[in-house]
């Protein structure tokens, strides 16, 4: 039996509460791990809360981050005792998440935890931080180094937009942040920003082409946001889109890219592949900032998910909730 987060749905009827269970493990689970620390994403706060479509298979235990150790494994890739973080993959949505006790997987889900870092800290950086990376690895493989200019963060006060900045500055770049709470400039300044804009800069339509200022862009925004972010990228430079905060649609033109040569990449993390998954959470291990990273995080117990998920959908949570179980 194990303490988890259970989420019910029958007809109209739904429940999110806290539970005794038993766990619950797939055809193609080959481990068991004993979780110590996950994290409360947007996502999981929407299937929480039973707003959209998150959930696709009842009962379900959210989760979509998790960090623990394998205790029990039929796997030479995660053996026994191995300290490990898995993320995406359908976790609380497809599959029982880790907002429980144990979560029972296969071992393609789980990275081993890089040497220097922490299960706690891996929470802390969690979905986002992967998104976040997986969007600078796009940058440098296009070849955007720190000289070349600045690299824009749209939705600077969420998740991987927070992340964004921290690795960038540890990274040494200039890092320009995009934000409708212009009131925590300060804060941004803090973890990496040089400097922060009004995202009213962005969020209303432009031209197809305008000013060159960009050397790249993490976009978790979408729709107007990130036809303006490409409009304004230099020439040859890269835009890397990672959300839809604003919207899913793409109002923008093709000039950007046919003119100046500006590449769209789109940035998935919930499906990376492993060995995706190992080189940036090794870039990770040894970029992340450790001081700004506790001033971006706050811990939670599991007994207060649910009030925290209402918090985070009405906008009321800054940074990353670790949650430890």
């Amino acid at each position: 039996m194990m303490r988890a987060i259970v989420l019910r749905k029958d007809g109209s009827e739904f429940s999110a509460r806290m539970e005794q269970l038993e766990i619950a493990s797939d055809d193609d689970d080959n481990i068991l791990c004993e979780v110590a620390y996950s994290s409360l994403n947007y996502k999981d706060a929407m299937a929480i809360a039973n707003k959209g479509p998150v959930v696709r298979k009842w009962p379900m235990v959210p989760g979509i981050d998790g960090a623990g150790r394998v205790i029990r494994s039929a796997s030479s890739a995660a053996p026994e005792g191995a300290q490990v973080v898995a993320t995406g993959w359908g976790l609380g949505e497809t599959r029982w998440g880790c907002l429980a006790e144990a979560v029972s997987l296969p071992d393609k889900f789980c990275t081993e935890l890089p040497t220097g870092l922490s299960l706690r800290e891996s929470m802390g950086v969690g979905t986002a931080g992967l998104t976040a990376m997986l969007c600078i690895l796009a940058i440098e493989g296009h070849g955007v180094r720190p000289e070349d200019g600045p690299v824009l963060v749209t939705g600077a006060s969420g998740g991987v937009g927070g992340m964004a900045l921290m690795l960038l500055k540890m990274l040494g770049y200039t890092a320009v942040a995009s934000t409708g709470r212009v009131n925590e400039a300060s804060y941004l300044q803090e973890i990496g920003a040089s400097r922060v804009m009004d995202r009213k800069q962005l969020s209303e339509p432009g031209k197809p082409l305008q000013k060159e200022e960009w050397a790249a862009v993490i976009d978790s925004v979408g729709s107007v946001t990130l036809a303006n972010a490409c409009a304004s990228t230099r020439y040859g430079g890269i835009v890397t889109a990672c959300g839809l905060a604003q919207g899913m649609d793409f109002p923008g033109s093709v000039a950007p890219f046919i003119l100046r040569g500006v590449t769209l990449a789109g940035i998935d993390s919930v499906m990376a592949s492993p060995a995706v998954r190992r080189i940036a959470w090794e870039r990770i291990a040894t970029a992340l900032d450790r001081a700004a990273l506790n001033r971006i995080t706050c811990e939670i117990e599991l007994a207060d998910v649910e009030a925290a998920a209402q918090d985070l959908l009405a906008g009321q949570v800054r940074g990353r909730l670790i949650v430890k179980i």
